[in-house]
């Protein structure tokens, strides 16, 4: 009976809400996707606007709905999938009444009905508590309309046009630029995010809130690029502290991206781009269906791109001169130098194979020079094959089972710089020359390419990762439990190098047919002998992660605002790392080493609990508070390695009349190093004389031995974040928007690599005086003059050093960042349409770094290697009907190059990108459901600004770090839905 009396009460009051309905009344729900562009507005209008553009009837009482705001709601989405975006956070969700949606509280159940699978409840990225936002934080969102009307291709260049995100990392357009920000341990080519400039390490990323395996030597960073674009719904970017929640490695923020789970139907896309010196192809198919009680969709993903090659673009050189800079080819050339027992330089003649050369021919005091950056590679060629799968299922009214599976392969190609170093001939070669005729041996700066071929670097990445849950609810609490386990392999495989025990032996041979020569202009020796000096090197890499949790959420008690939430559960985490090499370019037969497991290993375990407490909700009548939230989370985690960290954050929203917003939010964040960070051995640590400024010596340079890679005594990061921040929606200028969000980054034992600054490390002698070691003994000097990882590309001898300066990676005492980031947006609608306009961006105030606690503040903001003070996206859209533009201007400062001495001002940069679409969608036929668009990134062909940039083996004239060289990409895209 009592069953019966809530049936007819229910029923009574959706008889007697408000109705809403499309102009031709109701119809029957389908599952087809609709383009929404919904602002944000009252729930009420928003409900309304999503009738109207669906057809679908939906009721809603209008003293429920209330005077609750809507967020917008920008995508294609079903009607389902957009109320429950409508309603995140609002206390109220949708449930599915025969042919109708009907909106009603949270907390009300109708009989019979199911746990609603095909509803499912909002997750907000930075908070535990279902259907909330995080009080005091904002939270990024780039929706699928964002990703289809960038026009980019992947999710890494989705996420590099965020301003909050610092190009500086691991990317595949940094490798061979820096080792900054563990870009040098990027042997697959993956990509990275570095909020803030933070450090890689500094960012959590993770797919619908799970961790993946890490990429890169040591397990560094989640590679971004291997997530597939066309299976996200949205990327949701929280820039703020948040290891009170997600624990280690938070410390900038999160990244998580959320994919089409709520996916319908069918959709193909094919992507075709073109740019002045490679081309990309690619290709995705999602397909999606539900049913009552749970749902399925998989996606999968084709990329394909060809190499951009350093002689597509002028600036990719190491001679600079062209653009008032200096020349920083060296010896190694073909053909090439001459030095002599007593020091002098010869250059050899051109046009001669080297088998009849006299001192007489040699050209004294002439050093033949070679560019080092010629014949590599900006970009390397890549192809990649991608795939996720997502299941849900109700197994009772009150259980839900969720499974989902990733996959992918990722083969790259590269060609690199050569490491090179000065080879000694004996008389014993037939081909020996020497310009002073003292029969002594003499040293040969000689460039291999024209025997060996360019220096190759093949990368092949696996990725595959799973994860399930099982969801019980209790009433008004839930309760999960949730595993997964995910492995990332990698393999970089080095050819075409010169095996230097086996060219020595080639040297020294007596027999012209198989001595090597190295007199010759081009390539003068024989085939066999070149292929016994070629050399090459292989890297396997291997990471684990395992990931098992329980958590319990629901409302407590009610406040005035509504209910008090509590979110508390334990984590376990289990990460692994091994590694493997060949090295077959030092020693005359191959060295094989490294381990057949994971003997870099830890085990974290967690608990958390989070409070969500709405104290003052709308319509309470209270005088300056129409909305008031405060929230409070903690979290415990105990490292095998490196302890037991505590973290807290508080946060809080007041809203003192509607449309204006004041938050903030305080917490402490911890990060533990990961393996790359504290790994030594081969690959990960070098040693090498270099030539840099001094403005102390009479030459205006000293001579110097450099330390790279990791310091053995790195420890943890620490680190205290504070946000305050705004967000004003005036209702007297509808459709305006702005955001301001104030953060302040106090990082203690933040580890860093003061590698960029390796050749001015003595003109910044109060900063690195603790790093400088001067007039090193002859025994220390011989020491790593002996080391397995030295390498000397400029031919230093012991005896000229100076220095040994300490550029490995390491912790500093102190870190400080502050800034603003910003958006403001103002939309309004059309007749058939909208038009938007907005700009975001990151304004940083100071970014100081201190080495010791002794050692000065240092302003790092605006420096190379570091963010720059400002950068900002603007951008534009029209949507008339079926046709739809966008464009964007992307604009980054200019910024101080402090690697070279003088320091040099590096100009700003500044693109357009701009996309036509035309929707196919309101008639019937074979077009229909088929979207079509034109994207042009950096419309002008804008050239990155000049830079100075000297790396420890090379040069060029950009900064990959702060500037893309792919140029104009014009890419055609068609997508059809079935």
């Amino acid at each position: 009976m009592t069953s019966m009396t809530q049936t007819r009460s229910i029923v009574a009051a959706l008889m007697a809400a408000t109705v809403l309905v499309a102009p031709h009344g109701a119809q029957a729900r389908d599952t087809r996707r609709l383009p929404l562009d919904l602002p944000a507005q009252p729930l009420a209008d928003a409900l309304r606007s999503l009738a109207q553009a669906s057809g679908q009837t939906v009721l809603a009482d209008a003293d429920v709905v209330g005077a609750r705001s809507a967020p917008a709601v920008r995508g294609t989405f079903t009607v389902g999938e957009a109320l429950s975006l409508l309603l995140a956070g609002s206390g109220l969700q949708s449930v599915e009444i025969g042919d109708s949606y009907a909106v009603r509280l949270a907390t009300a159940r109708l009989p019979g009905e199911g746990s609603g699978a095909n509803t499912p409840e909002i997750l907000v990225t930075g908070t535990r508590i279902r259907g909330s936002a995080p009080a005091g934080a904002q939270v990024i969102a780039i929706d699928r309309k964002d990703i289809e009307q960038s026009g980019l291709a992947t999710t890494q260049e989705v996420m590099a046009a965020i301003p909050q995100n610092f190009g500086g990392g691991a990317n595949e357009g940094t490798v061979g630029f820096t080792t900054r920000n563990n870009a040098g341990g990027n042997i697959g080519y993956g990509a990275s995010v570095n909020l803030r400039g933070l450090g890689t390490t500094s960012t959590l990323t993770l797919v619908e809130g799970n961790r993946l395996a890490l990429g890169g030597g040591g397990g560094t960073f989640v590679d971004l690029s291997l997530i597939p674009t066309s299976a996200i719904e949205r990327i949701e970017v929280l820039a703020d502290g948040a290891s009170a929640i997600y624990g280690s490695d938070a410390v900038a923020g999160v990244v998580n991206v959320r994919l089409r789970r709520n996916f319908e139907g069918a959709e193909t896309s094919l992507r075709t781009g073109i740019a002045d010196g490679f081309t990309e192809f690619q290709a995705s198919q999602i397909v999606g269906k539900k049913w009552s009680t749970g749902r399925i969709m998989a996606a999968y993903e084709y990329y394909d791109r060809t190499r951009l090659g350093s002689e597509d673009r002028a600036y990719a050189t190491e001679d600079l001169r062209r653009y008032g800079g200096p020349d920083y080819r060296q010896a190694y050339a073909n053909p090439g130098t001459i030095t002599a027992a007593d020091g002098s330089v010869y250059g050899i003649p051109k046009g001669q194979d080297g088998t009849h050369l006299s001192g007489s021919d040699l050209i004294p005091g002439v050093t033949n020079l070679g560019d080092g950056r010629s014949q590599t590679d900006l970009l390397p060629a890549t192809r990649r094959h991608a795939g996720v799968i997502a299941f849900e299922q109700e197994i009772t009214p009150a259980v839900t089972l969720r499974v989902q599976g990733f996959a992918a392969d990722r083969r790259s190609s590269q060609r690199y710089f050569a490491l090179n170093s000065p080879v000694t001939v004996t008389s014993a070669n037939p081909f020996y020359v020497d310009p002073i005729g003292t029969g002594q041996p003499v040293s040969v700066t000689y460039d291999f390419r024209k025997d060996l071929g360019a220096p190759l670097n093949r990368a092949h990445v696996t990725n595959w990762a799973t994860s399930a849950s099982l969801e019980a609810r209790f009433g008004q609490w839930h309760g999960e439990v949730y595993g997964s386990y995910g492995q990332q392999h990698e393999q970089l495989d080095s050819l075409n190098e010169v095996n230097s025990a086996r060219l020595a032996a080639a040297l020294a041979d007596s027999n012209p047919a198989t001595a090597f020569n190295v007199f010759g202009d081009g390539s003068h020796t024989s085939v066999a002998t070149i292929d016994k000096v070629r050399g090459s090197a292989t890297q396997r890499d291997r990471s684990r992660q395992t990931t098992a949790g329980l958590k319990f959420d629901g409302p407590l008690f009610a406040l005035p605002g509504g209910a008090l939430r509590l979110a508390v559960g334990a984590e376990y985490r289990a990460e692994a790392f091994g590694s493997a090499y060949v090295y077959d370019d030092f020693s005359l037969s191959p060295i094989s080493g490294g381990d057949t497991g994971y003997p870099l290993s830890r085990h974290v375990v967690a608990g958390y609990a989070e409070l969500m407490a709405p104290l003052v909700e709308p319509g309470q009548g209270i005088s300056g508070i129409h909305r008031l939230e405060f929230s409070v989370a903690g979290r415990i985690e105990h490292y095998s390695d490196f302890g037991t960290t505590t973290n807290p954050k508080v946060g809080v929203t007041w809203e003192p009349v509607e449309g204006l917003a004041l938050r903030g939010a305080y917490g402490t964040s911890f990060h533990a190093p990961g393996f790359f960070d504290v790994r030594q051995g081969p690959g990960l640590s070098q040693i090498v004389p270099l030539p840099v400024s001094d403005p102390t010596s009479p030459g205006g340079s000293s001579n110097v031995v450099a330390l790279f890679g990791n310091n053995p005594a790195i420890g943890p990061e620490r680190a205290r974040t504070l946000t305050a921040g705004i967000d004003l929606r005036p209702k007297a200028v509808p459709g305006l928007a702005l955001s301001m969000t104030w953060f302040d980054v106090s990082y203690r034992d933040r580890i860093f690599n003061p590698a960029v600054d390796a050749f001015t490390f003595l003109t910044q002698r109060d900063r690195y005086a603790s790093l400088i070691t001067a007039n090193p003994s002859a025994a220390t000097l011989a020491t790593l003059y002996a080391d397995p990882n030295f390498a000397n590309p400029f031919g230093i001898p012991a005896s000229a050093i100076a220095y040994v300066i300490d550029a490995r990676n390491a912790n500093l005492a102190r870190n400080h960042l502050d800034g603003i980031d910003f958006d403001l947006g103002y939309r309004k609608a059309l007749t058939g349409g909208f038009f938007e306009v907005g700009a975001s961006g990151t304004w940083l105030f100071r970014l100081t770094q201190q080495f010791t606690a002794t050692s000065p503040v240092v302003e790092a903001l605006g420096t190379i290697g570091n963010p720059v003070r400002y950068r900002v996206r603007g951008r534009a859209s029209l949507q008339l009907g079926s046709v739809g533009f966008a464009g964007f201007v992307n604009h980054t400062a200019g910024y101080a190059n402090t690697a070279v001495s003088p320091v040099e001002h590096v100009a700003s940069w500044t693109t357009v990108d701009v996309q036509l679409s035309k929707t196919f969608g309101e008639v019937d036929g074979p077009m229909r459901g088929t979207r079509l668009s034109l994207s042009v990134t950096n419309l002008f062909d804008r050239n990155p600004p000049y830079v100075n940039n000297r790396t420890p083996y090379s040069a060029s004239g950009f900064d990959p770090e702060q500037a893309s060289a792919a140029g104009r990409v014009i890419a055609l895209q068609l997508v059809k839905a079935w």
